[in-house]
């Protein structure tokens, strides 16, 4: 390919594996086409003569930076056969959902690669990756699309992992962080914009903290969790501000003088300190002794008490709304028996333990079905919520029958999808099984996994895709969640 003169194919050709790539900067304007999930611009250069002779189009480069509709120029920082990777120059014509970036980090920190491109687009965006991952992978299209649901765009990450490191630019910083974007390296920030603003604000302090401790080398990670206030009506400070929990993970046992700093960064910024000194198992309170660390999803009455390592949804509000909208579409009656696969703590079973004579919730970690008990116990629900552990990876026809009959199913798969569960359903089909659900509603945080199982459930188990539509849990970044709804077709 001949850029600006030079035959850049044989430059990058000529590289062996493991060299850097020499950035080669292209001033003839392109106009960008589409945008990737991972927030690069794709443009297509028109074909050179080879490629016109053999009716093939032009190559593709990606360029970080750049959005749809825009003319742009671009470096170019990596070549292949088939297309290119580059950096944005410069920008001839902005887009008109072109946004400014919120946060200070935006293009050094791995996340929220999503920044610049206005909220509405990126809702709009994720929206045709689920109708385009449908269409392509199940051929199917949903009877109705569901309304795209949306919330807080900011300060709404009420869970994350930092990484922290002992080396910087800066000789003596400690780097508190997210990774840069496609890097072991952890990014030099001191706020972060989807964090709660008292967790952003903690970010320099916790340099401080970990600088001063005697294990700073071994001291490479610090989950934060945040709960609702104790009682957010009270008048006493202490009980109607957020809860947050900080996770240390201490690979070193700490000296009197570290404890000693640990229990001062609590009393002064009022956060609950655990200790992680080996696997997930470990995680325990370490100052104060006692807390209380929940959410409560208020339409159902519930309140879910939680530990900093359980899985949580990230986005409380966006939570709310899930299941409010996942327990409407399922349409449970009163009579009704109810599946929750993927259950976890209990986020869906508990609210639709109000709603049905009684639910199941089913999830693969043993643990985590003790604390989807205990909260069931916390709700006053035991009678009306059970759970068990179960590999649902494993899931066969004969683990189906074993659940019994269930009228409605709610399934909150990992990013792996819930493929075996969906083959079991297509096998009972084929045997007229009355152990086939009426209807399913479907949470999924990949929509390719999504679609593969909509293609099992819709050509192969007798399930038609009654609606589907996004949940933009993770504003500013590539995450899409969704839901779809199945209903049984009649016989």
């Amino acid at each position: 390919m001949v850029v600006n003169g030079k035959n850049i194919s044989k430059v990058f050709l000529g590289m062996r594996r493991g060299h850097k790539p020499v950035n080669i900067e292209v001033t003839e304007p392109v106009r960008v086409e589409a945008l990737d999930l991972d927030a690069q611009g794709i443009a297509r250069l028109a074909p050179n003569a080879e490629e016109a002779a053999q009716g093939q189009s032009g190559k593709v480069v990606f360029i970080k930076g750049a959005l749809p509709t825009e003319l742009v120029t671009y470096t170019i920082t990596s070549d292949k056969a088939r297309f290119s990777k580059a950096k944005l120059r410069e920008i001839l014509k902005p887009a008109v959902f072109r946004a400014e970036p919120k946060c200070a980090a935006f293009g050094v920190c791995g996340g929220c690669t999503m920044q610049h491109l206005d909220i509405r687009a990126q809702v709009a965006m994720k929206q045709r990756v689920l109708e385009d991952d449908l269409q392509h992978i199940a051929k199917m299209k949903p009877l109705e699309i569901l309304r795209p649901m949306g919330g807080p765009a900011w300060e709404y990450r009420h869970r994350a992992r930092l990484s922290a490191v002992n080396r910087s630019i800066k000789k003596g910083t400690v780097l508190i962080g997210f990774h840069e974007g496609k890097s072991g390296y952890v990014a030099d920030m001191l706020a972060c914009e989807i964090l709660p603003k008292h967790v952003s604000d903690l970010l320099p302090e916790m340099r401080k903290l970990v600088m001063g401790l005697s294990i700073v080398d071994r001291m490479p990670q610090i989950e934060i969790a945040v709960g609702e206030p104790e009682d957010p009506d009270s008048d006493d400070p202490k009980k109607n501000k957020p809860v947050t929990a900080l996770v240390f993970r201490n690979l070193q046992p700490l000296t009197p003088a570290d404890e000693s700093l640990l229990r001062a960064f609590a009393d002064q910024h009022q956060v609950w300190i655990w200790l992680q000194p080996k696997g997930i198992e470990t995680v325990a309170p370490f100052y104060p002794e006692t807390g209380k660390l929940c959410y409560r999803l208020p339409e159902f009455e519930i309140e879910m008490p939680f530990k900093p390592a359980d899985f949580t949804q990230v986005n409380h509000l966006m939570n709310r709304a899930l299941v409010s909208r996942a327990i409407r579409l399922l349409e449970v009656k009163p009579t009704d028996r109810v599946l929750d696969l993927f259950c976890g703590i209990g986020n869906f079973t508990l609210p639709l333990a109000r709603q049905a004579i009684h639910v199941l919730g089913i999830e693969g970690l043993e643990s985590l079905t003790s604390r989807a008990q205990s909260n069931a116990q916390h709700n006053q629900l035991a009678d009306k919520a059970s759970f068990m552990q179960s590999d649902l990876f494993l899931t066969t026809p004969e683990t189906i029958a074993s659940w019994g009959k269930a009228e409605r199913w709610l399934m909150d798969p990992p990013r792996e999808g819930a493929m075996e569960i969906c083959k079991s359903l297509a096998e009972l089909h084929t045997q007229s099984s009355d152990l086939l659900p009426q209807r399913i509603v479907y949470v999924s945080c990949n929509p390719k996994t999504l679609a593969r199982d909509v293609e099992i459930l819709c050509h192969q188990a007798g399930y038609t895709l009654s609606g589907a539509g996004i949940v933009n849990m993770f504003p500013h970044t590539s995450h899409v969640e969704s839901m779809a709804v199945f209903d049984r077709l009649s016989l």
